[in-house]
């Protein structure tokens, strides 16, 4: 159902129980991913604040991801300004995603002080921005000048705004007639098929999937028309969803798309036992998810140079059977070299586009041959004889050339269903190392 706002209000309701962790490592391993790490009653957590345009979330994380060297700017100011500092406060406003996360600590002198860390999961708007107790920018994962946009400006030292949007509240919906008033829908004229765009576009805060898993769930995406008692079933499962957020009443489960081959996960009414459900949830189905694009995005990029290069190779083996097939008449060009400086005497010498002579390998039969009628006919004798004997040259090159290039493209399509065959990154990355040392793809 995408990291909407519902989501968003479900996994930040669950983080009420890290208030008072303790901050003690901030690692950012990728221009879009920050990791906080803190401990909390004798455990160590870590924060996941990614920021991808289109895997943009925060969960709690249990699994690693590679760090540069050298840590990035960001990084850098986060760890100043929050190691050692608790949390005090998360929270999301609405069916915002907008989380702001309240930290709290004592400086060198024991002053007490407070920081804010606001993460906006918006698509491509997605930011990380540190302010200080008076809501003014410190830093920001990225720069944002309303000089160029029609946004806000998130630059340092700028007073910070919250977003605004022009979509309804779903929070201020009095009950189901207020909904469909809202909605401003023709009844006369409205199919289901439609509502999931409607009441994305109205509403803030709930996504076109969730709208789609639940016409599934309340098996409605059978029914075409829409009318008041299955529009209702719809507001009373959106309305109990948002409601069970606050009470932990709820968990995650995946579903698939009807008619669209891809696999998403929505939240279903039920209580789990379980200490962060829904942050681990949507933290194992992101890693898996993550690492499947990864594979695939590894997978193509090697496929795009050896299929490539596979191309490279045809071609030259086309080039290499063309110029074959021309071999195969140097024999003829060899009998007219003969035959024209054979019957030279009883040829004229001018310059003619053809003649006709007879053949003594073929009972003397007459045989037509053309000549380059820029020349006389014993320069096109030479000219035959020449043209024998580079082809007769080449007949041994050109057909070493085939035996090793047919040799190549076999290695190569080898290398393809080695591809095809790979499940993990680790296969892929030992095949990019076996290629990358061999000549045939430099």
């Amino acid at each position: 159902m995408a990291f909407d706002g519902i989501v968003t209000k479900a996994i930040v309701s669950e983080l009420q129980q890290v208030i008072g962790a303790r901050i003690d490592k901030i690692y950012e391993p990728n221009k879009n991913d920050i990791l906080l790490g803190f401990y909390l009653n004798g455990y160590n957590y870590a924060l996941n604040i990614c920021t991808d345009s289109q895997n943009c979330r925060l969960h709690l994380t249990t699994h690693s991801k590679p760090n540069p060297q050298n840590a990035p700017n960001f990084c850098m100011l986060l760890r100043k300004h929050l190691l050692g500092l608790h949390i005090k406060n998360i929270f999301s406003t609405n069916l915002e995603r907008v989380i702001t996360i309240d930290f709290e600590g004592f400086d060198d002198i024991d002053d007490i002080i407070s920081k804010k860390l606001i993460i906006e999961l918006m698509g491509r708007h997605c930011n990380i921005i540190l302010l200080d107790e008076n809501n003014v920018i410190i830093d920001s994962l990225r720069h944002i000048s309303s000089d160029n946009t029609l946004t806000r400006d998130i630059i340092p030292h700028v007073k910070y705004q919250y977003p605004t949007t022009d979509k309804l509240n779903f929070l201020e919906i009095h009950d189901f007639s207020d909904f469909k008033l809202k909605l401003n829908l023709d009844f006369s004229d409205s199919y289901l098929k439609t509502l999931p765009s409607n009441i994305s576009n109205t509403f803030n805060g709930i996504s076109k999937n969730f709208i789609e898993f639940i016409l599934l769930h309340l098996d409605l995406n059978k029914t075409e028309k829409l009318n008041d008692n299955n529009l209702e079933k719809i507001y009373n499962y959106i309305y109990d969803t948002i409601i069970n957020t606050d009470n932990l009443n709820l968990s995650f489960t995946t579903f698939k798309f009807t008619d669209k081959n891809k696999q998403d996960y929505a939240l279903i009414k039920s209580k789990s036992e379980e200490n962060f459900n829904l942050n681990f949830f949507v933290d194992d189905y992101y890693f898996e998810k993550e690492n499947s694009e990864t594979f695939k995005n590894h997978r193509n990029n090697i496929s795009k140079l050896i299929l490539a290069t596979l191309k490279k190779y045809n071609k030259r083996l086309f080039n290499i059977n063309e110029k074959l097939n021309e071999c195969d008449k140097m024999d003829t060009y060899k009998l007219y070299g003969e035959l024209i400086t054979a019957n030279l005497y009883q040829i004229p010498n001018r310059k003619i586009s053809q003649i006709e002579l007879q053949n003594y390998y073929d009972n003397n039969n007459l045989i037509k041959i053309k000549l380059d009628k820029r020349f006389v006919p014993s320069i096109n004798a030479k000219r035959f004889f020449k043209k024998y004997s580079k082809l007769k040259n080449a007949l041994v090159v050109v057909s070493e050339q085939k035996i090793d290039t047919l040799k190549e493209i076999n290695y190569i399509e080898s290398v393809v269903y080695e591809l095809e065959s790979c499940s993990t990154i680790d296969d892929i990355a030992s095949i990019y190392e076996e290629i990358a040392e061999n000549d045939i793809f430099k």
